[in-house]
């Protein structure tokens, strides 16, 4: 058969730009539904995919928010997004019609990476019953673990004392405390998950961690949206292997380490972490239909606690270090606190916390002003719902703009600076807000964040117990403009540690 002539084609090209178009204004017709939230026009076919700056997108929203107010709507593609701004939106949003807004949209990329739609953990899971049943036990394993008592609280104080030791090793050299955070952390939620902890300098370890880097620059960058946005694209041949290497080495490292575990499980014996308790469940599941413990949702659940885990509060300890040297005055007047509650002597304890208003508030304060998770994780409508009096229909993804709740100027006095007094009463007690939500709110709020608060808390503390922290002489003061993507991150920097 012959090639097409050009007159021939004419008619099928205009057929198919009719087709697209046509498809293309099934999905905007709910944009003209009665009292849909408003928002710019976009692209046919597109949408806003071209205009919204991928590795930034809360610059893009903080304009569209003062056009078109706290709810406004935006289409990537083919999806009908809502981005709620403000604690007002967000709360209604998330507590008030929580049932009908905890579900996930699909990610396409994952599922070409190999996790499967019903074995998807308790971070991106579908809203239902598995998602609860996977949830329940965790949040159960953790408070066997420890979480809330004395025994997980010795580990991380334990943990504190090695990593007050490697920042010692620096002999008051500048250095940049990333790396050595990051060992930190990882070695916390490793003890919950894996029953064991890594020297600072395991060749394996700093693979780990490095695989770890790797894929969250991967999940930040605007490949990730724009193909679970157009997921026709992942046909495209070696796309996941060139755009993805990180995610599946470190997948494959993480199975590695389980498999490795398997062999020393002893199911007579009490679990020695969170894996062996997954195990038990998994092995008191086989023949259940309905029970979602099996060994691929083991891998995500594990994977889901393990990164969340490190990586959050590792950043936000960064972004600790770094407001202290650029805040002397703060760093001192928690040091005060420190040696007038604690002295230089016994390590801190989480029942400190209750006489030490000034350094929880800098600990808040520090959530709140580095904004590290800025868009939470995405939502979905599993019904009609109203939201500030806009109809929201089902199936719409909504991004929170936590950041917008963190730094909202009706609620802040000053929400664009570090500023401790904002958890400070007149009469220096602590007080915390209702827009504070760092970890977003609702069903889905993060189920790590008491471990997150005890780390904070015991590392900071800890820390500023033995050293002082201040900008190498001869360096540039340091920013305080974080980093965008998926995580928020401090620029670049280093420090000095002169031991107390």
């Amino acid at each position: 058969m012959g090639l097409l002539t050009g007159d021939a084609l004419t008619p099928l090209a205009i057929t198919v730009a009719i087709f697209l178009l046509l498809v293309d204004l099934m999905h905007r017709r709910q944009r003209w539904a009665s009292r849909y939230p408003p928002g710019p026009m976009g692209l046919p076919g597109l949408g806003h995919l071209l205009q919204v700056d991928l590795r930034d997108p809360t610059n893009y929203f903080r304009k569209l928010r003062q056009r078109y107010g706290d709810v406004f709507s935006l289409q990537l593609a083919w999806t009908p997004v809502v981005v709620l701004n403000g604690p007002v939106a967000v709360h209604e949003a998330l507590v008030t019609c929580g049932e009908d807004t905890s579900d996930r949209p699909l990610m396409p990329v994952y599922e070409h990476l190999g996790i499967k739609p019903h074995c998807q953990g308790v971070i991106m899971a579908p809203y239902g019953p598995a998602w609860r049943e996977q949830r329940c036990f965790c949040m159960s394993t953790l408070r066997n673990f420890g979480l809330g008592k004395k025994s997980l609280e010795q580990w991380v104080t334990e943990e504190a004392a090695c990593l007050c030791a490697a920042f010692s090793d620096q002999a008051g050299r500048p250095f940049s405390p990333k790396e050595l955070l990051s060992k930190a952390v990882c070695n916390v939620i490793a003890s919950l998950t894996h029953g064991r902890r890594f020297e600072y300098d395991d060749p394996q370890f700093i693979r780990l961690l490095g695989l770890v880097q790797a894929m969250m620059q991967e999940a930040s960058g605007p490949v990730h949206s724009v193909l679970n946005a157009v997921p026709v694209l992942l046909r495209i041949p070696g796309l996941l292997d060139r755009f993805f290497s990180g995610h599946k080495a470190l997948g494959a490292m993480l199975y590695k380490l389980e498999t490795e575990h398997r062999r020393t499980w002893d199911p007579t014996q009490p679990p020695r972490d969170l894996t062996d308790a997954y195990l038990a469940e998994v092995q008191k599941a086989k023949g259940d239909p309905k029970s979602s413990f099996n060994d691929e949702n083991l891998s995500v659940v594990i994977g889901d606690l393990f990164i969340a885990g490190m990586v959050s509060s590792a950043t936000t300890l960064d972004w600790a270090l770094l407001l202290m040297v650029l805040h002397p005055e703060v760093q001192r007047r928690v040091q005060q606190e420190i040696d007038e509650v604690i002295g230089q002597v016994r390590p801190p304890e989480m029942a400190d916390q209750a006489r030490m208003p000034f350094t929880c508030a800098v600990v808040h304060e520090v959530l709140r002003f580095a904004s590290i998770g800025p868009l939470g994780s995405p939502h979905m409508t599993s019904r009609d719902i109203e939201v500030r009096g806009f109809l929201i229909p089902k199936g719409t993804v909504l991004f929170t703009n936590l950041s917008s709740v963190l730094k909202d100027e009706d609620t802040w006095e000053k929400p664009f600076r570090f500023y401790p007094e904002h958890f400070l009463d007149a009469q220096g007690n602590f007080v915390k807000k209702e827009a504070f939500m760092p970890f977003s709110t609702g069903r889905r709020v993060c189920l790590g964040e008491p471990l997150a608060r005890m780390e904070l808390f015991l590392f900071f503390t800890c820390l500023l117990q033995r050293f002082t922290f201040s900008v190498p002489a001869g360096q540039p003061r340091p920013s305080d403009h974080g980093v965008p993507g998926t995580l928020v991150t401090p620029p670049p920097y280093q420090l000095c540690a002169a031991v107390r």
